[in-house]
């Protein structure tokens, strides 16, 4: 039988595990760069809770525009950092009291949902456009070209919610209430490579 100290620790361990679980806000559940036939891309899978309030409010009417940003950059210890891709994409989420279905938006394109979970679990899931081989080379001129060994690449991944595209009377709640303040923070992880082949292709 298990002591009562014990299994009250063990209580409010599994109740913080379920707090933690159902956290609102955003933050990032998995990212990776991985490689394709077009070279080399970014895919992050965002993990969105809603305030109640947020919630609320999207029910009656207020779009919620989302931004989602991905990167890579390359490490030079002779000079600073550089840019290898930078993409920057935004997507909205509404509701339709008529249909009753949730939707997102990206740019022309869009989709329909029966519940909120199903599409903030399609929202979260992001990704930017391939990045050629020839572009993680390394190669930024004569001294570059001089280095061995491996070449080293920092990955990035951040998604918020845009409050300034929201109305006005809500931009001005948003700035102090925190149900509003929708931030993953950056997310970044090491990607190395070693010196790729003559011909550009990445070396696994």
């Amino acid at each position: 039988m298990l002591d009562p100290l014990f299994r009250l620790a063990l209580a409010l361990a599994l109740g913080l595990c379920v707090s933690f679980a159902n956290a609102e806000g955003i933050s990032v559940v998995k990212a990776e760069a991985r490689a394709v036939d077009e070279g080399y891309e970014i895919v992050a899978d965002f993990k969105i809770v809603l305030p109640p309030s947020v919630s609320e409010a999207l029910k009656r009417g207020v779009v919620l525009n989302f931004i989602s940003e991905l990167a890579i950059t390359r490490s030079r210890w002779y000079w600073l950092d550089t840019d290898v891709m930078s993409h920057e994409q935004s997507t909205k989420l509404s509701y339709n009291a008529l249909t009753r279905q949730y939707r997102i938006s990206r740019g022309t394109l869009f989709q329909g949902f029966s519940s909120l979970e199903s599409a903030l679990r399609v929202l979260g899931h992001q990704s930017a456009p391939p990045v050629p081989a020839v572009a993680l080379s390394g190669s930024d001129g004569y001294v570059a070209q001089l280095i061995q060994g491996e070449i080293r690449y920092t990955a990035f991944a951040q998604m918020r919610l845009d409050v300034s595209q929201l109305p006005k009377p809500l931009q001005v709640s948003a700035l102090t209430n925190p149900d509003w303040n929708l931030d993953s923070e950056r997310y970044g992880w090491s990607i190395v490579f070693d010196a790729p082949a003559p011909d550009g292709a990445i070396k696994p």
